[in-house]
């Protein structure tokens, strides 16, 4: 008899977001309102640069952290927004995806506990299980979204490692205000613990005044900080898989070996493209999801689902219980009654939601919300 696999990966399901972009694909004519995944091209400059690349030759080994060119890149483009790395703090990684698994490998040891504000990306979870920790979750839908310092000192115990923060939040779309930054570096400073930020949306933020928490410490936090970035968002690079990691050293240094142990590097001919990404303001995007939100939410007002109001990512995140279906109830008839496919809230571990990704053409945006409207309506 052969011998168990990973009990902890045993436990995982597979993603629940892939599993209902799988039911719309085989629902003929459903529009997909489920994967957040920008529908514009990569930049023209960015193919050019991959195109360059290879027509130089540039297919073998790159350093594993990332050539020289592209961190210190990297290292110039946080400066730029008041997030000061080293390039020999910065790690080049395949997506955010990767970045994060370095970093809990690195960070975690078996019955570690991570804190995790909920509704938060199931990745968070699977990664934390995966490496023999476990998850704390904080409910912050009594707190319109945001971090009560009193609600989330009390999910730390002497065996918490870390917090994870993601601002712009994915599903909700909201952006933590100032008191909440406050209240996660009042709690890491009381107790020593890392704080992840999931920082991927930084650059989808719909109103001024938006910080970052690695910019609001800066120097006071930045042994218990590590920052990950991605290209798949703001540049619309979702198939490149480009994204990097940065925190101080020796964190980074440990991150760096778990990244180099699993998949030894980023893409070599990927990495000139991505220093071009870093020099192309995708700033046209973002009002074009800032209309889109504003006639999703208007829409989603006229369809009484109640919704706080999304400040930055390209997601609405409305409440359905109210309607008497439950969210994996209310996505699966919607896909099977109206074909229109969104996400329920428990991939996010806040049952009673369902999220709405609009960044997808505008007249399929449309179409999928007078589907979703009549849907409703029917209920």
């Amino acid at each position: 008899m052969r011998k168990s696999t990973n009990e902890a990966l045993a436990t995982l399901e597979p993603s629940g977001i892939r599993r209902f972009s799988a039911l719309a694909a085989q629902t003929p004519g459903c529009i997909a309102l489920a994967l957040g995944e920008p529908e514009f091209d990569s930049p023209t400059s960015v193919r050019e640069g991959a195109k360059s690349a290879l027509d130089l030759g540039q297919t073998h080994y790159p350093p594993n952290n990332g050539t020289d060119e592209l961190r210190r890149a990297l290292s110039a483009y946080m400066a730029r927004q008041g997030v000061s790395y080293a390039p020999d703090e910065v790690v080049a990684t395949v997506g955010a995806t990767e970045a994060l698994a370095a970093t809990f490998a690195a960070l975690l040891n078996p019955g570690d506990e991570v804190v995790i504000p909920t509704p938060a990306f199931g990745l968070y979870q699977s990664l934390v299980v995966m490496n023999h920790a476990t998850p704390v979750y904080l409910d912050t839908a009594p707190f319109a979204f945001q971090l009560d310092e009193e609600a989330l000192s009390a999910c730390v115990t002497p065996r918490t490692k870390a917090l994870v923060i993601t601002s712009p939040n994915n599903p909700t779309g909201c952006v933590l205000a100032p008191a909440s930054l406050d209240a996660v570096a009042n709690v890491a400073r009381a107790h020593g613990i890392y704080v992840v930020c999931d920082d991927v949306y930084n650059r989808l933020v719909y109103e001024p005044g938006y910080e970052r928490l690695a910019a609001r410490v800066d120097k006071e936090l930045r042994e218990q900080v590590v920052v990950v970035e991605s290209f798949s968002k703001p540049w619309a690079m979702t198939g490149w898989r480009m994204g990097w990691v940065a925190a101080a050293h020796p964190v980074i240094d440990q991150i760096a070996k778990a990244h180099q142990f699993t998949v030894s590097s980023a893409v070599s001919f990927c990495m000139p493209a991505a220093v071009r990404a870093l020099e192309f303001d995708p700033s046209h995007q973002l009002d074009t999801y800032r209309a889109r939100r504003d006639r999703v939410l208007a829409q989603l007002a006229y369809m009484g689902l109640p919704v706080v109001e999304p400040a930055g990512a390209f997601y609405a995140f409305p409440r359905v219980e109210q309607t008497g279906l439950s969210s994996n109830e209310f996505c699966e008839r919607a896909i099977r009654e109206a074909g229109v496919a969104l996400v329920p809230g428990t991939c996010f571990n806040a049952p009673g939601y369902v999220r709405l990704s609009y960044c997808i053409a505008d007249d399929d945006l449309d179409e999928g919300l007078r589907r979703l409207g009549s849907f409703v309506a029917g209920l």
